[in-house]
Parts: C-alpha cells; sequence; structure tokens
C-alpha cells in the first residue's frame, strides 16, 4: 500500500458485498416483526378459514351452508380493517378518541383480529343456522323455516351483541392505543355483524337460495348426519294441502 508523503497511510477500499452490518434497536425488531407477520398471516387465514368450512360442511351436510358462512364472517372482519383504517390511519376520530397516534394499524392487530371476530361470528351464524335446520327438518318450507330461524334467535343475539358492543367500547376509551385499537375493531364489527350480516344479509341470501341451501353432491352422502338440538319452543307444523277431490266437494 502506498505511503504518501503526509506520513497517513490510505484506506483500502472494501467492497460492500463483503460487508455485512448489524442494526439493533426499537426500528429493527419493529421491521422484523413486521415481515414475520406478513410471511404467517396466509397460513393463519388458510387454517381458520378451511378449518371452520369443514365444521359447517359436517354440521349442516351443505357446501352452499359453509361456503357462505365463510363470506359473510369475511364481510365482517373486512368492515372492521376498514374501520380501524379510517380510525387509526386517517384519523378520523382522533378529537373523540383522544390520541395523538399517527402510525396506523398495528402490525399484529389484524390477524389479532381476525381470530377473535371470526370465532364470534361464527358462534352466531351456527346458533341461528341450526334454529333454521331445525324447522327445516320438521317441514316447513325453506322461506318459512328462515323466517322463524330469525324470529327465534332475535332477542338472544341483539341481547349478547349489546353487551358485546359496550365491553368492547370501553377498551376504546382507554389511553393505551393497542387497546384502543382492540375495543374499536371488535366493537364496529360486532354491531356490524348483529344489525346488517346476521339480520339482513344472512336471511335474504338464504330465501334467495331456497332449497339451494341444503346442497350436497352426492359424492360427499358419506358425511355422518348428525341430530340438531332440539329448542324449547315449538315449531309451527306446516299445514297440510288439501286434496283435489275434497276442494271440489
Amino acid at each position: 500500500m502506498p505511503v504518501p508523503a503526509s506520513g497517513i497511510s490510505t484506506l483500502a477500499t472494501v467492497p460492500s458485498r463483503l460487508v455485512s452490518t448489524l442494526i439493533g434497536g426499537f426500528a429493527a425488531e419493529s421491521k422484523d416483526f413486521n415481515d414475520y407477520m406478513k410471511s404467517v398471516v396466509w397460513f393463519v387465514f388458510a387454517f381458520v378459514l378451511g378449518f371452520a368450512f369443514l365444521l359447517l360442511l359436517f354440521a349442516f351436510r351443505s357446501l352452499v351452508i359453509a361456503a357462505k358462512a365463510i363470506v359473510l364472517n369475511l364481510l365482517s372482519v373486512a368492515a372492521a380493517y376498514g374501520i380501524l383504517v379510517l380510525v387509526f390511519q386517517h384519523s378520523w376520530a382522533k378529537g373523540i378518541l383522544d390520541f395523538d397516534y399517527s402510525g396506523g394499524v398495528m402490525a399484529f392487530m389484524p390477524v389479532f383480529l381476525f381470530v377473535i371476530l371470526f370465532g364470534l361470528s361464527m358462534d352466531y351464524h351456527v346458533f341461528i343456522l341450526s334454529r333454521i335446520r331445525e324447522a327445516y327438518d320438521r317441514g316447513m318450507k325453506t322461506e318459512d323455516a328462515v323466517a322463524h330461524g330469525i324470529k327465534t334467535t332475535a332477542g338472544v343475539v341483539t341481547s349478547a351483541a349489546i353487551v358485546m358492543v359496550f365491553v368492547f367500547g370501553i377498551f376504546a376509551t382507554l389511553s393505551i392505543v393497542m387497546l384502543k385499537q382492540f375495543g374499536v375493531g371488535l366493537a364496529a364489527a360486532v354491531l356490524i355483524d348483529a344489525t346488517i350480516v346476521r339480520a339482513v344479509l344472512l336471511p335474504a341470501a338464504m330465501t334467495l337460495l331456497g332449497d339451494w341451501n341444503w346442497y350436497l353432491p352426492r359424492w360427499l352422502e358419506w358425511l355422518p348426519k348428525l341430530e340438531h338440538e332440539r329448542s324449547a319452543e315449538t315449531v309451527p307444523e306446516p299445514e297440510p294441502e288439501l286434496e283435489p277431490a275434497r276442494l271440489a266437494a
């Protein structure tokens, strides 16, 4: 290495590809955590959706019921995600909720909310569908069975939703931003799920589909038939149709 006249040695240039730099601190940890969440989130979604689909398929012996439940539950989750983005990323409710955080939705919150919300939504869904299937198995038409199931479960579903909305709403009043996001997401999702999804979209979709709700291909006829629990309320029996001879008389 040549030595300049000043007597100070010149440092040799090292190619950048031979140098590895370790970065620590909160920023590096946050980046690693976000990358890890992005890599595993699809596995979580696939497992939850697939497992729920199989359970509903075995419970109700219907491809349409299982697929429709997945779609409706995803609508509730998507609505919760949208509200979280509006409130915490676009700062629509900073004054109301009293927070200064502007970092958007926390990385773990989508997966965390998805698992909890999907469980809550599925609970409502199975409860309502059990009453509808019970009425259908007793001889009611699909349209009448849907009306009966919604009517008999409306009080329980509404009461449970009100309690959960108020409980989750309390978290939104706390000073920790993580708990605020948790409370806002859950409260909004439960409110939308109980009022729009279960009370409007579910009965409308089942009424439009009619007997297609109970479609099961022949190659799945081996699925076991599960007896659904009968409610304490009496399901009205279908009115017998009069014979043509009696009508003529």
